[in-house]
Protein backbone atom coordinates (compact mmCIF):
# COMPACT_ATOMS: atom_id res chain seq x y z
CA UNK A 1 0.00 0.00 0.00
CA UNK A 2 1.39 3.46 -0.32
CA UNK A 3 0.89 6.88 1.10
CA UNK A 4 1.08 9.98 0.55
CA UNK A 5 0.87 12.66 3.60
CA UNK A 6 1.59 15.70 4.08
CA UNK A 7 5.05 16.23 5.71
CA UNK A 8 3.52 18.81 8.03
CA UNK A 9 1.02 16.86 9.78
CA UNK A 10 2.87 16.09 13.21
CA UNK A 11 3.45 13.04 14.99
CA UNK A 12 2.69 11.14 12.15
CA UNK A 13 6.17 9.63 10.66
CA UNK A 14 7.03 6.07 11.68
CA UNK A 15 3.20 5.65 12.32
CA UNK A 16 2.02 4.00 9.28
CA UNK A 17 5.39 2.64 8.08
CA UNK A 18 5.27 -0.69 9.23
CA UNK A 19 1.96 -1.14 7.12
CA UNK A 20 2.52 1.57 4.25
CA UNK A 21 5.41 3.34 1.88
CA UNK A 22 4.90 6.70 2.87
CA UNK A 23 5.77 9.48 0.86
CA UNK A 24 5.97 13.07 2.40
CA UNK A 25 5.65 15.91 0.50
CA UNK A 26 5.10 19.94 1.47
CA UNK A 27 1.06 20.34 0.60
CA UNK A 28 0.93 22.60 -1.87
CA UNK A 29 3.39 20.33 -4.30
CA UNK A 30 1.74 17.43 -4.04
CA UNK A 31 0.45 16.87 -7.68
CA UNK A 32 -1.30 13.67 -9.63
CA UNK A 33 2.29 12.30 -10.90
CA UNK A 34 2.79 11.45 -7.13
CA UNK A 35 -0.66 10.20 -6.48
CA UNK A 36 -1.10 8.06 -9.64
CA UNK A 37 -0.20 4.57 -7.86
CA UNK A 38 -1.19 6.08 -4.22
CA UNK A 39 -4.10 4.55 -2.15
CA UNK A 40 -4.64 7.13 0.25
CA UNK A 41 -3.69 10.70 0.76
CA UNK A 42 -3.11 12.44 4.13
CA UNK A 43 -3.26 16.58 3.76
CA UNK A 44 -3.91 19.30 5.13
CA UNK A 45 -5.40 22.47 3.66
CA UNK A 46 -2.97 23.56 1.33
CA UNK A 47 -3.52 20.58 -1.09
CA UNK A 48 -6.44 20.86 -3.26
CA UNK A 49 -8.07 17.95 -3.85
CA UNK A 50 -10.31 17.77 -6.81
CA UNK A 51 -10.69 16.46 -10.22
CA UNK A 52 -7.47 17.99 -11.09
CA UNK A 53 -5.50 16.38 -8.77
CA UNK A 54 -7.47 12.61 -8.37
CA UNK A 55 -8.71 11.90 -11.66
CA UNK A 56 -6.97 9.00 -12.99
CA UNK A 57 -4.86 8.05 -9.74
CA UNK A 58 -5.48 5.12 -7.82
CA UNK A 59 -6.60 7.33 -4.82
CA UNK A 60 -8.96 5.67 -2.75
CA UNK A 61 -9.29 7.38 0.10
CA UNK A 62 -8.73 11.03 1.79
CA UNK A 63 -7.97 11.99 5.20
CA UNK A 64 -7.54 15.61 6.43
CA UNK A 65 -6.23 16.40 9.54
CA UNK A 66 -7.94 19.55 10.16
CA UNK A 67 -11.82 20.61 11.02
CA UNK A 68 -12.42 22.57 7.38
CA UNK A 69 -12.42 20.43 4.29
CA UNK A 70 -13.05 23.27 2.30
CA UNK A 71 -9.97 22.65 0.07
CA UNK A 72 -11.60 18.89 -0.84
CA UNK A 73 -14.34 18.65 -3.94
CA UNK A 74 -16.41 16.76 -1.81
CA UNK A 75 -18.89 15.99 -4.44
CA UNK A 76 -16.21 14.98 -7.31
CA UNK A 77 -14.67 12.54 -4.57
CA UNK A 78 -18.16 10.98 -3.89
CA UNK A 79 -19.27 10.95 -7.46
CA UNK A 80 -16.27 9.20 -8.35
CA UNK A 81 -15.81 6.78 -5.14
CA UNK A 82 -13.38 8.54 -3.42
CA UNK A 83 -14.17 8.28 0.45
CA UNK A 84 -12.91 11.74 2.39
CA UNK A 85 -12.60 12.23 6.00
CA UNK A 86 -11.89 15.27 8.18
CA UNK A 87 -10.94 16.23 12.04
CA UNK A 88 -14.33 17.90 13.23
CA UNK A 89 -13.41 19.29 16.64
CA UNK A 90 -9.89 18.24 16.55
CA UNK A 91 -8.40 21.83 17.55
CA UNK A 92 -11.70 23.05 19.24
CA UNK A 93 -9.65 23.48 22.48
CA UNK A 94 -6.99 24.99 20.77
CA UNK A 95 -9.01 27.92 19.57
CA UNK A 96 -11.03 28.15 22.68
CA UNK A 97 -7.88 29.12 24.13
CA UNK A 98 -6.69 31.47 21.33
CA UNK A 99 -9.96 33.32 21.97
CA UNK A 100 -9.33 33.65 25.51
CA UNK A 101 -6.19 35.11 24.99
CA UNK A 102 -7.58 37.52 22.66
CA UNK A 103 -10.18 38.65 24.92
CA UNK A 104 -7.67 38.99 28.05
CA UNK A 105 -5.35 41.37 25.87
CA UNK A 106 -8.43 43.20 24.44
CA UNK A 107 -9.95 43.63 28.17
CA UNK A 108 -6.28 44.72 29.33
CA UNK A 109 -5.86 47.48 25.80
CA UNK A 110 -9.91 48.46 25.86
CA UNK A 111 -10.17 48.79 30.14
CA UNK A 112 -13.72 46.90 30.19
CA UNK A 113 -14.41 44.15 32.18
CA UNK A 114 -16.21 40.96 31.05
CA UNK A 115 -19.18 40.99 32.94
CA UNK A 116 -20.03 44.20 31.64
CA UNK A 117 -20.21 42.73 28.09
CA UNK A 118 -21.88 40.95 25.37
CA UNK A 119 -20.82 38.12 23.01
CA UNK A 120 -22.31 37.25 19.73
CA UNK A 121 -21.10 33.59 19.29
CA UNK A 122 -21.60 32.88 14.92
CA UNK A 123 -21.47 29.06 14.34
CA UNK A 124 -22.23 26.89 16.84
CA UNK A 125 -20.51 23.74 16.19
CA UNK A 126 -17.88 22.09 18.01
CA UNK A 127 -15.61 25.24 18.40
CA UNK A 128 -18.57 27.92 18.63
CA UNK A 129 -19.88 25.84 21.53
CA UNK A 130 -16.56 25.90 23.22
CA UNK A 131 -16.56 29.48 22.42
CA UNK A 132 -20.03 30.15 24.60
CA UNK A 133 -19.18 27.72 27.46
CA UNK A 134 -16.01 30.29 27.86
CA UNK A 135 -18.15 33.43 27.44
CA UNK A 136 -20.07 31.62 30.12
CA UNK A 137 -17.58 31.07 31.98
CA UNK A 138 -15.51 35.16 31.99
CA UNK A 139 -19.64 35.98 32.83
CA UNK A 140 -20.34 37.91 29.81
CA UNK A 141 -24.00 37.59 28.17
CA UNK A 142 -24.00 35.28 25.23
CA UNK A 143 -25.82 34.79 22.15
CA UNK A 144 -25.66 32.19 19.30
CA UNK A 145 -25.98 32.85 15.66
CA UNK A 146 -26.25 29.01 13.74
CA UNK A 147 -29.29 29.42 11.25
CA UNK A 148 -28.82 25.71 10.48
CA UNK A 149 -29.22 24.48 13.75
CA UNK A 150 -32.06 26.95 14.55
CA UNK A 151 -34.23 25.35 11.53
CA UNK A 152 -33.34 22.13 12.94
CA UNK A 153 -33.69 22.44 16.28
CA UNK A 154 -35.93 25.47 16.69
CA UNK A 155 -35.12 29.10 16.95
CA UNK A 156 -34.90 28.80 20.98
CA UNK A 157 -31.78 29.80 22.21
CA UNK A 158 -30.72 31.43 18.67
CA UNK A 159 -30.79 34.68 17.60
CA UNK A 160 -30.29 36.31 14.24
CA UNK A 161 -27.42 37.72 12.00
CA UNK A 162 -29.12 41.24 13.25
CA UNK A 163 -29.73 40.10 16.39
CA UNK A 164 -26.11 39.82 17.01
CA UNK A 165 -25.18 43.02 15.40
CA UNK A 166 -27.82 44.81 17.47
CA UNK A 167 -27.25 43.23 20.85
CA UNK A 168 -23.30 42.62 21.13
CA UNK A 169 -19.89 44.03 22.06
CA UNK A 170 -17.93 41.72 20.93
CA UNK A 171 -18.68 39.21 17.30
CA UNK A 172 -16.59 36.63 16.87
CA UNK A 173 -17.04 34.11 13.80
CA UNK A 174 -16.54 29.90 13.66
CA UNK A 175 -18.08 28.78 10.56
CA UNK A 176 -17.10 26.55 7.80
CA UNK A 177 -17.12 28.49 4.23
CA UNK A 178 -19.62 27.90 1.64
CA UNK A 179 -19.10 29.30 -1.24
CA UNK A 180 -23.71 29.33 -2.29
CA UNK A 181 -26.44 28.32 -0.64
CA UNK A 182 -28.95 28.78 1.78
CA UNK A 183 -25.98 29.40 3.97
CA UNK A 184 -23.56 30.92 2.41
CA UNK A 185 -20.77 32.35 4.38
CA UNK A 186 -18.67 33.68 2.21
CA UNK A 187 -18.49 37.06 2.90
CA UNK A 188 -21.45 36.99 5.29
CA UNK A 189 -19.59 39.65 6.80
CA UNK A 190 -19.91 42.33 3.93
CA UNK A 191 -19.36 46.10 4.05
CA UNK A 192 -23.42 46.16 4.47
CA UNK A 193 -22.91 43.91 7.75
CA UNK A 194 -19.82 46.38 8.72
CA UNK A 195 -21.60 49.14 8.50
CA UNK A 196 -24.69 48.37 10.95
CA UNK A 197 -21.78 47.68 13.68
CA UNK A 198 -22.15 49.99 16.73
CA UNK A 199 -18.77 52.13 16.67
CA UNK A 200 -17.40 50.02 20.13
CA UNK A 201 -17.79 46.23 18.30
CA UNK A 202 -15.23 44.44 18.39
CA UNK A 203 -14.58 41.75 15.47
CA UNK A 204 -12.74 38.37 15.46
CA UNK A 205 -12.67 35.77 12.73
CA UNK A 206 -10.88 33.14 13.57
CA UNK A 207 -12.89 30.43 10.96
CA UNK A 208 -11.87 31.07 7.29
CA UNK A 209 -10.82 34.68 5.63
CA UNK A 210 -13.31 34.21 2.84
CA UNK A 211 -16.35 34.49 5.98
CA UNK A 212 -14.93 38.50 5.93
CA UNK A 213 -14.46 40.60 3.46
CA UNK A 214 -11.28 42.21 4.05
CA UNK A 215 -11.46 45.13 1.53
CA UNK A 216 -14.63 46.35 3.53
CA UNK A 217 -13.02 45.64 6.36
CA UNK A 218 -10.17 48.02 5.87
CA UNK A 219 -12.52 51.14 4.80
CA UNK A 220 -14.66 50.32 8.23
CA UNK A 221 -11.60 50.63 10.21
CA UNK A 222 -10.37 53.52 8.47
CA UNK A 223 -13.68 55.47 8.91
CA UNK A 224 -12.99 54.26 12.50
CA UNK A 225 -16.70 53.09 12.63
CA UNK A 226 -15.60 50.12 14.62
CA UNK A 227 -13.47 49.23 18.18
CA UNK A 228 -11.22 46.64 17.19
CA UNK A 229 -10.70 43.65 14.51
CA UNK A 230 -8.80 40.92 15.01
CA UNK A 231 -7.79 38.54 12.51
CA UNK A 232 -6.15 34.85 12.83
CA UNK A 233 -7.77 33.90 8.86
CA UNK A 234 -7.44 36.12 5.65
CA UNK A 235 -8.29 35.94 2.21
CA UNK A 236 -5.95 34.85 -0.18
CA UNK A 237 -3.22 33.04 2.51
CA UNK A 238 -0.51 33.35 2.26
CA UNK A 239 -0.29 36.23 0.37
CA UNK A 240 -1.97 38.30 3.23
CA UNK A 241 -3.27 42.25 2.81
CA UNK A 242 -0.09 43.91 4.51
CA UNK A 243 -2.07 47.13 5.29
CA UNK A 244 -4.71 45.20 7.29
CA UNK A 245 -2.41 43.50 8.95
CA UNK A 246 -1.35 47.08 10.52
CA UNK A 247 -4.75 48.13 11.03
CA UNK A 248 -5.65 45.29 13.41
CA UNK A 249 -5.82 45.09 17.22
CA UNK A 250 -4.03 41.22 16.97
CA UNK A 251 -3.41 39.44 13.64
CA UNK A 252 -1.86 36.27 13.69
CA UNK A 253 -0.61 33.76 10.73
CA UNK A 254 -4.05 30.91 11.02
CA UNK A 255 -2.96 29.70 13.89
CA UNK A 256 -5.61 29.57 16.19
CA UNK A 257 -5.97 25.66 15.99
CA UNK A 258 -2.37 24.82 16.26
CA UNK A 259 -2.05 23.86 19.99
CA UNK A 260 0.23 20.75 20.27
CA UNK A 261 -3.25 19.21 21.74
CA UNK A 262 -5.02 20.03 18.68
CA UNK A 263 -2.17 18.75 16.25
CA UNK A 264 -2.13 15.20 18.12
CA UNK A 265 -6.04 15.09 17.57
CA UNK A 266 -6.09 16.02 14.38
CA UNK A 267 -3.38 13.58 13.01
CA UNK A 268 -4.67 10.49 15.68
CA UNK A 269 -8.46 10.93 14.18
CA UNK A 270 -7.15 10.55 10.27
CA UNK A 271 -5.30 7.34 11.49
CA UNK A 272 -8.04 5.96 13.06
CA UNK A 273 -10.01 6.69 9.86
CA UNK A 274 -7.27 5.48 7.28
CA UNK A 275 -6.78 2.17 9.30
CA UNK A 276 -10.95 1.46 9.64
CA UNK A 277 -10.94 2.17 6.03
CA UNK A 278 -7.78 -0.26 4.88
CA UNK A 279 -9.11 -2.60 7.75
CA UNK A 280 -5.21 -1.58 9.52
CA UNK A 281 -4.55 -2.23 13.41
CA UNK A 282 -4.23 0.99 14.46
CA UNK A 283 -8.31 2.04 14.69
CA UNK A 284 -7.50 3.26 18.50
CA UNK A 285 -4.15 4.80 17.83
CA UNK A 286 -3.91 8.33 19.28
CA UNK A 287 -0.56 10.19 19.66
CA UNK A 288 1.58 10.47 22.20
CA UNK A 289 4.19 11.71 24.14
CA UNK A 290 3.27 15.00 23.30
CA UNK A 291 5.96 17.76 24.49
CA UNK A 292 5.20 20.08 27.49
CA UNK A 293 6.83 23.30 27.78
CA UNK A 294 9.06 24.18 30.40
CA UNK A 295 6.76 25.76 32.76
CA UNK A 296 3.38 23.90 34.13
CA UNK A 297 2.75 25.41 37.31
CA UNK A 298 1.40 28.80 38.23
CA UNK A 299 1.54 30.37 41.89
CA UNK A 300 -1.47 33.32 41.80
CA UNK A 301 -1.95 35.07 45.03
CA UNK A 302 -5.02 36.53 44.52
CA UNK A 303 -4.78 39.02 47.47
CA UNK A 304 -5.58 42.35 45.61
CA UNK A 305 -6.87 40.52 42.89
CA UNK A 306 -10.11 41.23 40.95
CA UNK A 307 -11.38 37.68 39.91
CA UNK A 308 -10.45 39.06 35.84
CA UNK A 309 -7.36 39.72 37.26
CA UNK A 310 -6.88 36.07 38.52
CA UNK A 311 -7.98 34.75 35.54
CA UNK A 312 -6.08 36.51 32.76
CA UNK A 313 -2.88 35.80 34.54
CA UNK A 314 -3.47 32.10 34.36
CA UNK A 315 -4.64 32.23 30.70
CA UNK A 316 -1.59 34.72 29.41
CA UNK A 317 0.50 32.15 31.66
CA UNK A 318 -0.23 29.23 29.01
CA UNK A 319 -0.25 31.13 26.08
CA UNK A 320 -0.16 35.36 24.86
CA UNK A 321 -1.73 35.79 21.53
CA UNK A 322 0.63 38.67 21.16
CA UNK A 323 3.41 36.52 21.17
CA UNK A 324 2.03 35.65 17.34
CA UNK A 325 0.71 38.72 16.51
CA UNK A 326 4.36 40.29 16.96
CA UNK A 327 5.80 37.68 15.06
CA UNK A 328 3.33 37.91 11.94
CA UNK A 329 3.84 42.06 11.96
CA UNK A 330 7.40 42.28 11.67
CA UNK A 331 7.13 39.40 8.85
CA UNK A 332 4.46 38.79 7.60
CA UNK A 333 6.03 37.21 3.81
CA UNK A 334 7.30 34.50 6.04
CA UNK A 335 3.11 33.83 7.18
CA UNK A 336 3.85 30.02 5.55
CA UNK A 337 6.79 29.65 7.87
CA UNK A 338 5.25 30.67 10.85
CA UNK A 339 2.63 28.10 10.63
CA UNK A 340 5.02 25.89 9.72
CA UNK A 341 7.72 26.23 12.30
CA UNK A 342 4.78 27.32 15.11
CA UNK A 343 6.09 27.10 18.59
CA UNK A 344 4.62 24.51 21.13
CA UNK A 345 1.78 25.48 22.43
CA UNK A 346 0.02 23.34 24.87
CA UNK A 347 -3.77 23.91 25.98
CA UNK A 348 -5.16 24.60 29.47
CA UNK A 349 -5.71 21.19 30.95
CA UNK A 350 -1.84 21.17 31.00
CA UNK A 351 -1.19 23.54 33.41
CA UNK A 352 -1.79 23.44 37.49
CA UNK A 353 -2.60 26.43 38.79
CA UNK A 354 -2.30 26.84 42.39
CA UNK A 355 -4.34 29.55 44.61
CA UNK A 356 -3.07 31.65 47.95
CA UNK A 357 -5.93 33.40 49.25
CA UNK A 358 -8.60 32.67 46.67
CA UNK A 359 -11.44 34.21 46.59
CA UNK A 360 -15.06 34.41 45.21
CA UNK A 361 -15.73 31.68 42.74
CA UNK A 362 -12.62 32.01 40.74
CA UNK A 363 -11.14 28.25 41.53
CA UNK A 364 -14.53 26.74 39.81
CA UNK A 365 -13.97 29.40 36.91
CA UNK A 366 -10.62 28.32 36.45
CA UNK A 367 -11.92 24.64 36.87
CA UNK A 368 -14.70 25.22 34.61
CA UNK A 369 -12.10 26.38 31.76
CA UNK A 370 -10.23 23.42 31.98
CA UNK A 371 -7.48 23.67 34.37
CA UNK A 372 -5.97 21.73 37.49
CA UNK A 373 -6.70 23.86 40.33
CA UNK A 374 -5.19 23.90 44.08
CA UNK A 375 -5.49 26.02 47.04
CA UNK A 376 -2.94 26.59 49.67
Amino acid sequence: MKVVADHKIPFLKGVLEPFSNVIYLPGNEITREHLKDADGLLTRTRTQCNEKLLAGTNVKFIASATIGFDHIDTAWCEKNGVLWTNAPGCNAGSVYQYVASVLVNLSKKHGFNFSDRSLGVIGIGNVGRKIVKLGEWLGMRVLLNDPPRARKEGPCGYVSLEGIIRECDIITCHVPLNIEGEDKTFHLINEDILRKLHPDTILINSSRGEVIDNKALKTIIKEKRIAAAVLDVWENEPNVDKELVEMLDIGTPHIAGYSADGKANGTSMVIQSLSKFFNLPLTRWFAEDVPLPDKTELTIDCKEKTPQEVLAQAILFTYNVMDDDRRLRSSVDTFEQQRGNYPLRREFHAYDITLVNSHSNIQKILTGLGFKVNLL
